[in-house]
């Protein structure tokens, strides 16, 4: 059975596609990627038979000129994907999210083939909300996806959001130290970093001597930003790690006590299938407020504190972080309930779902 894999714009697409993959491979199927001409230039180790690249763009902004031209460019790559398609004659098309989604998923049904959408987040997102009336199934990462029309609502199955298997090898009990040391975690993604970089170590400053004394930080910062933060650690006294990027992050997320980073869904995902409490801060600006949405979930779960950014501000974290180093017991809480939150197998479930639908 041969299943296509329509993926891209951001690592956030790209990495649940990833995961399904390998699930689909341990059942006997074959994948192939389509994603857009931005994407397929690092896609290189996607595991997939073929990767083919079609046009996309995201029809955004005020400038009807370049919405004109956003749409002209999806339609050339809805028909680009539609060709591919018959050509193929895959068994499904697996859409997650993103305009890059779009041609090949719009394509695929144009072309009389079954398909399903993968969303990941708690509020649907646009590009997938225009998907939502065309397509058989739309699997979901969290049980209730705010957005959706009762039609599309009856359509929905949840599976959870697909983690890396880095993420599944890294998950492990939870355990505050026995000589009080909490050990933090701090990251943001590219357009994250900023706001962690300007808020976290002044927040930590702010904390007493001897709280201050039980931390030990791994925080991601921009190059411009990392003599800055390097200095205030310094100058507070705390043992810290700052670089660009960890490439291993899943095994750093096992080995704090609390992160603190932004709420996309992978993040979430990861969070709760290795254990970790978070204190979360939503990516602002964000039409659909899908981080939002996201955070609230893993709060009203027990397993995270949502903050907004308008209200993330120094003295604010300082007050939850002294708060938590004050009572362990609250960490070891929350770290359960964001474990008990996870779908470790998610998926497994969601290539058996598109078996199933490609089988109907």
């Amino acid at each position: 059975m041969l299943v296509v894999l329509a993926a891209g714009g951001t690592g956030g697409h790209l990495f649940p596609a990833e995961a399904l993959s390998h699930a689909l491979h341990a059942q006997g199927a074959r994948v192939v990627l389509m994603t857009d001409t931005r994407a397929a230039e690092y896609a290189g180790n996607f595991p997939a038979e073929a990767v083919h690249a079609v046009q996309a763009a995201t029809p955004s902004g005020r400038s009807p000129l370049k919405m004109a031209g956003a749409l002209l460019t999806l339609t050339k790559g809805v028909f680009a994907a539609r060709r591919i398609v018959k050509e193929l004659k895959p068994a499904i098309v697996v859409g997650f999210g993103g305009y890059p989604t779009v041609p090949p998923v719009l394509g695929a049904s144009l072309a009389g083939a079954k398909t399903l959408i993968h969303e990941q987040n708690a509020v649907i997102g646009r590009a997938n909300r225009f998907l939502a009336g065309r397509v058989d199934i739309i699997a979901t990462g969290f049980a209730e996806v705010g957005g959706l029309s009762a039609s599309a609502k009856a359509k929905c199955r949840q599976v959870g959001n697909p983690v890396r298997p880095p993420v599944i090898e890294a998950a492990s009990p939870y355990a505050v130290s026995g000589d009080g040391m909490l050990n933090l975690l701090v990251f943001g993604g590219s357009q994250g970093a900023r706001v962690m970089a300007d808020i976290v170590p002044p927040a930590v400053q702010l904390l007493t001597e001897a709280e201050r004394a039980r931390l030990t930080v791994m925080q991601q910062a921009r190059p411009e930003d990392d003599e800055r933060v390097r200095r205030i650690y310094a100058s507070a006294g705390v043992k810290a790690e700052i670089a660009p990027f960890f490439t291993d992050l899943p095994a750093r997320m096992a080995k704090a006590h609390l992160v603190i980073g932004r709420a996309g869904a992978s993040t979430v995902a990861e969070l709760t299938v290795i254990g970790r409490p978070g204190i979360l801060v939503p990516l602002p600006g964000a039409l659909d407020q899908d981080q939002a949405a996201n955070a609230a979930v893993l709060e009203r779960a027990g397993g995270a504190i949502r903050i907004l950014q308008s209200d993330f501000t120094p003295r604010r974290l300082a007050s939850e972080l002294s708060g938590l180093l004050a009572d362990p017991n609250r960490l070891t809480a929350m770290a359960g309930n964001a474990k008990s939150a996870g779908i470790p197998d998610a998926a497994e479930r969601l290539a058996r779902l598109v078996l199933d639908v490609a089988a109907s």
